[in-house]
């Protein structure tokens, strides 16, 4: 294979058999559980990188359930988003992510720059409690629960939080590790297909865990609690910041 075959190839590791295929990536029937609480502002201040701004010490913990993925299958997800602005303009800074497929672990960190380890996070309804539980090994990490469809939300509103931009930190390392790719990474969800929304009362726990460091954003109160049924995509990302520059 000559360098010009390789140039025309390369998309994704490895070169001839990558681990995701070319996006855009459609999502069916993705389902969050989204728990937003109050915590410690100086222990926010040490994760948000700048030029992203805090307006209030709020977390939004979340638990998707993705069955049915273009190219990255069936799985789950489990995380962290801190409400953050940008140049005045609202949006989610994406903290920490957490999941159980290898494809869109992938993708993820090396097209957008997701956060994205290797755990077993879990959506599930029991009798009349949506509950959502990520374990890292043996370990469990974070246990959100919700009322199931307590209450109808307006989905005009909804649908305009979907609208947001969401933000990522992209770090890729050179060969000498140092960095090679800084960069703050802007993507927004495109052509939502919202197929129900509700709000109820909720519960969370977060456990310490030296490689998951969930509970370094402590719970002080949990705000609120959603859960939504969507068919959305995954928009590719633009460069908002360049730390190397």
């Amino acid at each position: 294979m000559n360098p010009k075959d390789v140039a025309r190839r390369a998309f994704a590791m490895p070169l001839t058999s990558p681990s995701y295929p070319r996006g855009p990536y459609r999502f069916t029937d993705r389902e969050f559980l989204t728990i937003t609480y109050r915590t410690d502002m100086e222990a926010l201040r040490r994760v948000v990188p700048e030029p992203l701004e805090i307006a209030e010490p709020l977390v939004k913990y979340e638990f998707i359930r993705m069955p049915d993925s273009t190219g990255f299958g069936d799985y789950t997800e489990s995380g962290q988003v801190i409400p953050v602005t940008l140049n005045g303009v609202s949006g989610g800074y994406v903290h920490a992510m957490f999941l159980n497929d290898e494809a869109p672990i992938a993708g993820g960190r090396e097209i957008w720059g997701f956060p994205k380890k290797l755990a077993d996070p879990a959506l599930r309804v029991e009798k009349d409690t949506l509950i959502g539980t990520l374990d890292v090994g043996s370990v469990r990490v974070a246990t959100g629960t919700m009322g199931y469809k307590h209450r109808d939300m307006d989905h005009a509103k909804v649908l305009k939080s979907l609208e947001a931009p969401n933000f990522l930190l992209k770090i890729i390392p050179h060969v000498d590790c140092s960095p090679r790719i800084c960069e703050l990474v802007r993507y927004h969800t495109t052509d939502v297909t919202l197929k129900g929304a509700w709000e109820g009362p909720a519960g969370l726990e977060l456990h310490a865990h030296a490689l998951a460091p969930v509970a370094d954003l402590p719970v002080l109160e949990v705000v609120s609690a959603v859960h939504l049924l969507t068919d959305l995509t995954l928009g590719l990302g633009e460069v908002v910041h360049d730390y190397l520059a």
